[in-house]
């Protein structure tokens, strides 16, 4: 067991500094022997069954089919060495934990780490282990305990009876973060849901937190007052949430059937919490999105357009980022937000290539993609933040057709990153063709300078005659001018 005073460091202090009253929380880790050893073969396992059955469907006419190419690109990206497979460790596990607990606005008072062959279904640590625990609340006095793991509601009850202070597990933590963060009427709908969905099953005997008038981490979003209410209002709560997000999911899909009636391809950026989406968002569409090192910063969706190297505009969105084992409340309530990445020609998956655990990282993100049923969309692996690399490291990078490194910050390898996009964008499709302009057509010329890349130009008898590539939406309009 460690037990930590406090967070050390500029960051920390500063952080804490702008918080009049930060909720001191203790972090209990687990790890369960009978799950360990297994899981990174399982995984493993798994994925090649589905890349082999994916590209073993046979190819229609014309070519290789789109699923059986995302397939390749997702079986070669998982081979770049730079981003071997490491399992979460569950010291890396418990490290990601505290970082959650800060972002929710929690000191850390002091951490432990248990090791079980399985579960306890009284206490998912041990009577032992909580007589321990006990201690260690006794001496750091925390206002609340934060479980690496998901509680049943008797686990929860009787946690919170053995150590007096009031217990949240691992999911409660990460709705917290989300109701905290939810800016917009639709994102705070959002969060309710899921938080309602959540809790509905504990709201018998409930404990500890529900004394506590004063709130807190794990008690944001729809109040105490309709905690403590009846299951009726509760699910009359539920199906009125559901029905509003139903009407903005209606809102958004007429919005969505406007833009679409325009070749205009959609490019949904997707990765794990914290890998830099925002940061590279706004690098790439010179949005002003919050950029924040906090956990999930992001959490209503951002549309831009963008212009590609061919001149052809492409609508990117900024989703909010997944992590390992995101509660699936979570995953069903954010479906209408989702929607943009279901709909997406084209996914961006970002990685923090400088993470420890950027592989495992990378399959936890796979896997929320596979429930929202987009598995088979091409996609681009983009690996972020090699600003950070030694100089050594980032010279041995190579990209390939479907990986670039790139940094949002500084912007290295940005314009490469839209020549790939550019490269996999079907909509639109760019032609090659002449055109016998008449200088008086001034607004077709400057169409022309906009939207397309000029190759060749030449003036002659009031006329410019130019050879151009451009998208086929543009050469629609000047066909009075294509050249026979």
């Amino acid at each position: 067991m460690r037990v930590r005073p406090g967070e050390s460091g500029a960051a920390a202090s500063s952080w804490h500094a702008s918080r009049q009253q930060s909720e001191r929380a203790f972090l209990v880790g687990v790890e369960f022997a009978s799950h360990s050893g297994s899981r990174t073969v399982s995984l493993r396992s798994t994925e090649a069954v589905a890349v082999e059955e994916l590209l073993s469907r046979p190819a229609p006419r014309g070519g290789v089919p789109p699923v059986a190419r995302a397939a390749r690109d997702a079986a070669s990206a998982r081979l770049l060495a730079d981003l071997e497979h490491q399992e979460f460790t569950p010291e890396e596990s418990l490290a990601e934990l505290r970082e959650l607990a800060t972002s929710a606005g929690a000191g850390i008072a002091g951490e432990m780490l248990q090791r079980r062959p399985k579960p306890d279904p009284a206490t998912l640590i041990g009577s032992g282990k909580v007589e321990e625990l006990k201690g260690a609340v006794a001496s750091t006095a925390p206002e609340l305990v934060i479980f690496d793991h998901e509680l049943t509601p008797s686990q929860q009850r009787n946690l919170e009876r053995e150590l007096d202070v009031r217990v949240i597990d691992r999911t409660q933590l990460i709705l917290d973060i989300f109701a905290r963060h939810a800016r917009t009427r639709e994102g705070q709908m959002q969060v309710e849901l899921a938080q309602l969905q959540y809790l509905l099953p504990r709201l018998a005997g409930r404990g500890v937190e529900m004394s506590q008038l004063g709130g807190g981490i794990g008690t944001r979003g729809p109040g105490e007052t309709q905690l403590e209410t009846d299951r009726r209002k509760i699910y009359r709560r539920i199906r009125h949430v559901q029905q509003q997000l139903e009407n903005v999911r209606r809102i958004r899909g007429q919005q969505r059937r406007r833009r679409e009636s325009a070749p205009i391809a959609t490019v949904a950026l997707v990765g794990y919490t914290n890998a830099g989406k925002s940061t590279l968002f706004n690098a790439l569409t010179k949005a002003d999105v919050l950029e924040s090192a906090r956990m999930f910063a992001t959490l209503d969706p951002t549309l831009r357009h963008i212009q590609l190297p061919s001149k052809r505009e492409v609508v990117l969105s900024d989703t909010v980022g997944f992590i390992r084992n995101l509660p699936h409340t979570l995953v069903s309530a954010f479906r209408a937000t989702l929607e943009e990445v279901q709909r997406a020609s084209l996914l961006l998956h970002i990685a923090d290539v400088t993470s420890p655990t950027a592989g495992d990282q990378q399959i936890q993100v796979e896997a929320v993609l596979s429930e929202l049923e987009v598995q088979d969309k091409p996609r681009l692996y983009v690996m972020n933040k090699v600003d950070l690399l030694s100089e050594k490291k980032r010279e041995s990078l190579r990209d390939s057709d479907n990986v670039v490194h790139v940094s949002a910050t500084t912007g290295l390898g940005l314009d490469k990153l839209l020549e790939a996009i550019d490269a996999r964008i079907e909509e639109d499709p760019i032609q090659r063709v002449r055109l016998h302009v008449p200088q008086s057509e001034g607004k077709v010329l400057a169409t022309l300078d906009a939207r397309s890349v000029v190759l060749s130009r030449h003036y002659r008898d009031g006329f410019v005659d130019l050879e151009v590539r451009a998208p086929e939406s543009v050469l629609r309009r000047m066909k009075n001018f294509v050249e026979k």
